[in-house]
C-alpha cells in the first residue's frame, strides 16, 4: 500500500513538472509572438535606409501620402507645411524630394555628405545656444 502511494506521488509530481514546463513554453511563445519583425525602409526623399517595424512604416506612410520618409526628411516636410499652410503635404514632399535628389546628384557619396551636413547643423545649433548665454553643465553626485 505504501509503495503504491509513493508511485502515485511520483506520477503526480512528474505530471506537475510536465504541466509547468508546458505552461512556461507556452508563455514564452506568446511573448515571442508579440515581438514584431523589422524590415528595411528606404526614404522616398533622400534614399537613406532604416530598420523599422511594419506598424511604424504604415504610420509614417499614412502621414506622408503613402510615402515612407526618414525622420530628418519628415521634419523638413512638416516644417515646410507649417510655414505655409497653403502648401499641401504632397507638394511639400515633392519639393523636398527634388531638393534631396539635386543635393545627392552633386555629391560623390550622398549619405556621407548628408551626415556631414547634419553634423555642421548640430554644431551651429550648439554655437547659437552657447552664444545666447545658455550654459550646459554637468552635475556631480556625491555618495
Amino acid at each position: 500500500m505504501e509503495q503504491n502511494q509513493q508511485k502515485l506521488r511520483k506520477a503526480v509530481s512528474d505530471v506537475s513538472r510536465e504541466i509547468d514546463r508546458y505552461y512556461n513554453e507556452l508563455k514564452l511563445e506568446r511573448q515571442l509572438g508579440g515581438i514584431e519583425e523589422v524590415e528595411q525602409a528606404e526614404c522616398k526623399c533622400c534614399g537613406l535606409k532604416e530598420e523599422c517595424t511594419e506598424v511604424y512604416i504604415r504610420e509614417v506612410e499614412e502621414c506622408f501620402c503613402g510615402n515612407w520618409v526618414c525622420g530628418l526628411c519628415s521634419e523638413a516636410v512638416k516644417e515646410r507645411v507649417g510655414r505655409s499652410p497653403t502648401v499641401a503635404m504632397q507638394d511639400a514632399l515633392n519639393s523636398h524630394r527634388d531638393f534631396c535628389q539635386e543635393y545627392n546628384a552633386t555629391r560623390l557619396n550622398p549619405q556621407l555628405s548628408l551626415t556631414h551636413s547634419m553634423r555642421e547643423i548640430a554644431k551651429r545649433s550648439l554655437e547659437n545656444r552657447n552664444s545666447k548665454g545658455l550654459k550646459l553643465s554637468r552635475t556631480t553626485s556625491y555618495p
